[in-house]
């Protein structure tokens, strides 16, 4: 257990969490996405290192890496506003109908084992990274209105595929608005703010289902290990800024394609993991 490492080891544990709180500030503002992607397999890792409970170190991931997300995606909307990059009238119709899909994809995935969750997990990113890797960004794109029948199942669809993932649900929803015409900078910071919402249900959800179930994790509140949650924040939160700023100036599609190749690797990663546990 955790009060076993020594000092060393806790050294460990803290630079690999602000290492990787790097990239997933950094990812969460470039992409509109939580971080989630990033977070949920370092944590993992690290919880498993220590020695928490096998039963819930998935699912402690998963919560708490929806308590990273809520602080990074509101400087990252913010950010994405002063370049007038998001559509609160979309966040809101929109958003509705995805948190009533975290609500019930929350309850889902409490009642998953880890190795189901793994499994899960691994094939919704190999799905996102094959997105990633074969979208073609639209010159000029006609921009439709999204009818309330697709807000009710996207919008629920987004919701509860985060839950589990413990994602902001980015990479769904900037395909989404893509798709219905928005421009790639209004679909990710539209994204950024629905994120916010995900994460803010899914974290308070992930909290009362670890609590009912009276899991063995020392320093957490349910599913969310506050350790951790003070260790990403800071950090994510001031890369999340720099990565929302960066969007507006860089070539995405470059980006885009390494992002889909990473997501590539973390899946067969966790495919692995899965198949060994």
């Amino acid at each position: 257990m955790i009060e076993n490492l020594d000092q060393n080891q806790i050294i460990f544990v803290v630079f690999i969490m602000a290492f990787s709180a790097i990239p997933v500030g950094f990812m969460a503002g470039l992409f509109g996405i939580g971080g989630g992607l990033i977070t949920v397999p370092v944590l993992f890792y690290i919880f498993n290192f220590i020695g928490l409970d096998q039963e819930f170190i998935m699912h402690l991931a998963v919560g708490t890496s929806f308590s990273i997300i809520i602080p990074t995606s509101i400087i990252s909307t913010m950010t994405h506003m002063k370049y007038k990059a998001v559509d609160f009238k979309i966040v809101k119709t929109f958003g509705l109908f995805v948190i009533l899909g975290v609500i019930l994809g929350t309850l889902f995935a409490a009642n998953l084992k880890t190795a189901s969750l793994i499994l899960f997990f691994s094939v919704m990113t190999m799905f996102f990274s094959i997105i990633f890797l074969t979208s073609k960004e639209k010159i000029n794109p006609e921009k439709r209105e999204i009818n309330l029948f697709s807000r009710i199942i996207l919008g629920f669809s987004s919701g509860f595929l985060s839950a589990p993932m413990g994602i902001g649900g980015g990479i769904i929803n900037t395909p989404i608005l893509k798709m219905f015409g928005y421009s790639i900078n209004t679909a990710i910071g539209s994204s950024a703010a629905i994120g916010f919402l995900i994460a803010l249900i899914g974290a308070i959800g992930f909290i009362i289902t670890g609590s009912y179930l009276n899991i063995d994790a020392p320093t957490s509140i349910g599913f969310v290990n506050i350790p951790a949650f003070l260790i990403f924040v800071p950090i994510t939160m001031f890369m999340a800024k720099i990565g929302a700023k960066t969007v507006h100036r860089v070539d995405r599609k470059l980006v885009g394609k390494l992002f889909g190749i990473f997501l590539l690797f973390i899946s067969c990663r966790l495919f692995y993991e899965y198949f060994t546990i």
